[in-house]
């Protein structure tokens, strides 16, 4: 058991998620949240400040990812354990969220029970992931064989990825370089990446395939 209350920081751009959050963590004796925030910059900063135990991270954010947070916190404070809570799909994001540094990942559809575990799960130390995710981890890297073929957009780095699906909810090159902060020639650079990646031929092949994706990614 843990001999105090543990502290928890939510990132998440949604004020009712980190309502919703914050009331479901301080019911519990042994947790309180310390802090929150909306965006990257901002968390970087409060985290700093705070010093929490853990943090609740979102994969989609006001300037830059969930993903881009977490590598920045385990560079910074490397002894932070993190939980990634989002809508995005496990099966593309979960081994993203994992290999960024984080220590478990949960959908917003669980349990409120599933989430709370999670959390205890993650501050003594253990992967808090679900079945089939273990099961995938198992299959790639336990058994000593190749891993299957798994979903294409698995050959997209984190960034690219992002990108990807920036554009299949209709933003531009210019749209996206505002939200993420970067040069339109660098969003310009990463859909050349991502057209040869996914053997596409022009934008419009591209600009067709992450609608089709983003449409019908499992939820």
């Amino acid at each position: 058991m843990l001999n105090r209350q543990s502290k928890i920081f939510l990132v998440d751009d949604h004020p009712l998620v980190r309502l919703w959050l914050g009331q479901l963590i301080e019911e519990q004796s042994d947790l309180v949240v310390c802090g929150e925030a909306d965006n990257v910059s901002e968390a970087l900063r409060r985290i700093e400040a705070t010093k929490p135990d853990l943090a609740i991270v979102d994969i989609s954010l006001p300037e830059s990812s969930g993903l881009e947070l977490i590598k920045k916190i385990r560079s910074t404070q490397p002894d932070l354990r993190v939980i990634v809570l989002s809508m995005h799909d496990e099966r593309v994001y979960a081994e993203r969220a994992i290999r960024a540094g984080a220590r478990g990942f949960v959908m917003k559809r669980e349990t409120a029970d599933r989430i709370i575990e999670a959390i205890y799960k993650v501050l003594h130390g253990k992967l808090a992931v679900s079945a089939s995710v273990t099961a995938s981890f198992t299959e790639k890297f336990g058994e000593g064989r190749a891993p299957p073929p798994g979903p294409v957009v698995e050959r997209l780095s984190d960034r690219e990825l992002e990108i990807f699906q920036l554009l299949g909810t209709g933003a531009d090159s210019r749209g996206i370089a505002k939200r993420l902060q970067i040069s339109i020639k660098t969003v310009q650079a990463h859909c050349a990446n991502i057209k040869d990646k996914l053997e596409l031929e022009n934008a419009t092949e591209l600009l067709r395939e992450a609608i089709r994706w983003n449409e019908y990614r499992p939820q």
